[in-house]
C-alpha cells in the first residue's frame, strides 16, 4: 500500500478489525515506515459477477451503478435511507454471486430488485413494476396493486406509509357553482 503522504511503497499495518454493517469489510490502520504518518485503508471481497443477458439477447458485464441509478429512480422522494438502499444492493450482489452461471437473465435481476422494493416502499415498488413490467392498461397496474396489498406481511405494512390513505379514497364532491 502506498502511503498518502509520501507515496512510499513501505507501509505497514498496526490493526486490523472487521468493519461495516454486516462485517463485510476489514479495516486496517496502516503506517508508513519512511514519514511515519499514520493512514486507514478497507478492503471488501471482489466477487465475480456473472454476465447479464438482456431481452434483447445482447450480454453485457453486471453494473452496479445500473443497478443503484435504478433503485434510486425508484425511490425518488421516498421515506427510505441510503444505508436500506445500500444494503438491497448488497443482497442482491451476494445472490448474484451464488447464482453459479457464467450468465444470468436480466429479467431474474428485475426479479430480485422487485422482491426489495417490495420490502422497501410500496410505491417505489410500483414505481419499478409499471416500466418493468410494461403495464397493458389500467387494469393490470389496479391487479398488481392489489397483489401487493396481499402479499405484505404485517410487519412490511407497519413500517411503510400507506399507498392509498384512507382518505384519499374518499370521492371528490362536486364544485360549488
Amino acid at each position: 500500500m502506498r502511503c498518502p503522504a509520501c507515496g512510499a511503497d513501505d507501509t505497514r499495518v498496526v490493526d486490523s478489525r472487521a468493519a461495516g454493517s454486516e462485517q463485510e469489510q476489514i479495516r486496517r490502520r496502516r503506517e508508513c515506515q519512511a514519514c511515519g504518518a499514520r493512514f486507514t485503508t478497507f478492503e471488501r471481497a471482489e466477487f465475480s459477477m456473472p454476465r447479464v443477458v438482456k431481452r434483447s439477447g445482447e450480454r453485457v458485464a453486471f453494473d452496479e451503478d445500473k443497478l443503484r441509478g435504478g433503485l434510486r429512480l425508484a425511490l425518488h422522494k421516498r421515506p427510505v435511507s441510503t444505508d436500506e438502499v445500500e444494503a438491497a444492493i448488497d443482497r442482491i450482489k451476494r445472490r448474484l454471486a451464488a447464482y453459479g452461471a457464467r450468465e444470468i437473465p436480466s429479467d431474474r435481476i428485475g426479479e430480485w430488485v422487485m422482491e426489495e422494493l417490495r420490502g422497501l416502499d410500496e410505491v417505489a415498488y410500483i414505481r419499478f413494476a409499471s416500466i418493468y413490467l410494461s403495464f397493458a392498461n389500467v387494469q393490470s397496474f389496479r391487479e398488481a396493486i392489489e397483489r401487493l396489498e396481499q402479499d405484505l406481511t404485517p410487519e412490511m405494512r407497519r413500517s411503510q406509509l400507506r399507498l392509498i390513505e384512507e382518505s384519499e379514497a374518499v370521492p371528490p364532491t362536486e364544485p360549488d357553482a
